[in-house]
């Protein structure tokens, strides 16, 4: 293997350490801190238990929890003003119900559809991340080395960071485009990619929630008019969804997790193993991919 691929590798794994434990063990603080909890693997268990029951990622309820305003400490609810909104439609989901999806679904199928329109074997969804900026939620047709380094987008680094700034579609020649620093543009096109297509999704609120980049092996390679409308839906539709889920799924699940935790007894709760040591983020359940795999953020 060269050196620099294996220092790209080393460095990638590295980052990801550093950005999930303290995360997660900052989460169990608080936990630990607002509910007098005896220990981490007490705090730790009642934030897996609210991840798996509302099928929402460890690492996005601990980042939810630490981003929220602390609840009042004399009210049994986190959130006593909040009313219900319904789920957003999913055309693109015909017999799903929109308010029983988990997200990884959404995300899976937006970009499997998004590689149909194009007749493409590559692509990836970039999800907002409050902490850390775009991450990287699912992926298909790419290898190690390109996950590894693009795993987390910075700003102005790449087609769909810009995509996001701009809140609109951006079409980047590889090559050529000066988006991409000379590494970034190696490893790029290393995978047969000659033009991407980076698509933002938006919610109502008008704040981008994603970006999805399709990418093509032909240089040059635009959208037809049919094309550009296809992705625009399916882009307006994912956005509307996304942002829905994280103010009332996300939400349910913190509701959770603090009526739990006021109600926890130290003796009786569950005990996870070593979360201090190396915290594992309780996958949810999610349906098989028809086209994607499965993306790499913890």
């Amino acid at each position: 293997m060269p050196e620099v691929i294996r220092l790209r590798r080393e460095t990638a794994d590295l980052r990801a350490r550093l950005r999930s434990h303290p995360l997660i063990a900052q989460a169990q603080g608080v936990l630990r801190g607002r509910y007098r909890l005896p220990d981490p693997q007490t705090a730790f268990a009642l934030l897996q238990h609210s991840s798996q029951t509302h099928n929402v990622k460890l690492r996005t309820l601990a980042a939810a929890l630490l981003r929220m305003d602390r609840p009042d400490p004399d009210s049994p609810l986190w959130f006593p003003r909040r009313t219900p909104e319904e789920a957003p439609a999913l055309p693109f989901l015909p017999g799903l119900r929109p308010g029983e999806v988990n997200r990884g679904t959404v995300v899976k199928t937006v970009l499997g559809q998004a590689l149909e329109v194009l007749g493409s074997d590559m692509g990836d969804v970039q999800l907002a991340d409050p902490v850390s900026g775009p991450r990287m939620e699912q992926h298909h047709g790419f290898g190690r080395e390109f996950l590894d380094f693009f795993a987390h987008v910075g700003e102005g680094e790449t087609a769909c960071a810009t995509a996001a700034a701009r809140a609109r579609p951006v079409m980047s020649d590889i090559a050529t485009d000066r988006v991409f620093s000379d590494t970034a543009r190696e490893v790029i096109l290393a995978t047969g990619s000659r033009t991407a297509h980076s698509i933002p999704m938006t919610g109502a609120s008008r704040q981008v929630v994603g970006v999805f980049s399709v990418h093509s092996s032909q240089a040059g390679r635009g959208l037809t008019n049919a094309e550009a409308g296809i992705l625009r839906q399916l882009a307006t539709r994912a956005g509307l969804w996304l942002e829905w889920h994280e103010r009332s799924v996300v939400l349910d699940a913190l509701e959770d997790l603090h009526q739990r935790a006021q109600g926890a007894d130290p003796e009786a709760a569950p005990r996870a193993s070593s979360p201090e040591s190396a915290p594992r983020e309780a996958a949810p359940r999610e349906a098989s991919p028809r086209r994607s795999d499965s993306g790499s953020a913890p």
